[in-house]
């Protein structure tokens, strides 16, 4: 007996239900009951810009200035939170470099390593002007040697070999050298 009572149930409850269906959908199709439910939702509109107009007349905020507020607030909120962890953060860092003599003392010794690094550039540029005046005078060697034959002419394609192949220093002209020579 109870499969013929759920039995009737169902299809007492799937009949009923589209009986709905199609009273509600006959009901939409309505041009007027359609028109009756656009004006409805068009006064709701109204009511509400009413009420947002009469609550700032009376300097009220509205529920949607409220809630606007609200997001507002927990922006703020959130951005301070992570302002206040930042913080935390210097502050260890600071505590974890102890007094000002330890900044001061890594501050030499930065410094010492610069001055370091600083002198064995300048080492490394006299070295580099040494070896291409003597560079320079085996050029002047082999031309004097080789004039006119064909070694003579070879010379000045290594000189422009080697100025290329060089390391980014450019090699001073013959009048600079020259120059050079009579200030020293």
């Amino acid at each position: 007996m109870s499969e013929q009572d759920d039995g009737l149930r169902n299809r007492l409850t799937r009949q009923g239900e589209e009986a709905l269906g199609r009273v509600a959908q006959e009901l939409l199709e309505n041009p007027m009951v359609s028109g009756a439910l656009t004006r409805a939702f068009e006064a709701r509109e109204k009511a509400v810009q009413a009420q947002e107009v009469a609550m700032g007349a009376l300097n009220l905020p509205s529920a949607a200035d409220l809630e606007r507020l609200t997001r507002r607030l927990r922006s703020v909120s959130q951005r301070l939170e992570g302002i206040e962890d930042a913080l935390d953060r210097v502050d260890d860092r600071v505590e974890s470099l102890g007094s000002s003599s330890a900044v001061e003392n890594r501050l030499l010794a930065m410094e010492a390593d610069l001055e370091r690094i600083g002198s064995k550039l300048d080492r490394s540029g006299t070295q580099l002007e040494k070896v291409e005046s003597k560079l320079d005078a085996i050029d002047k060697r082999v031309e004097k040697v080789g004039k006119g034959s064909a070694k003579g002419k070879a010379a000045p394609a290594r000189r422009s070999a080697r100025s290329s192949s060089s390391s980014g220093a450019s090699k001073p002209s013959k009048a600079s050298k020259a120059s050079k020579a009579k200030t020293t």
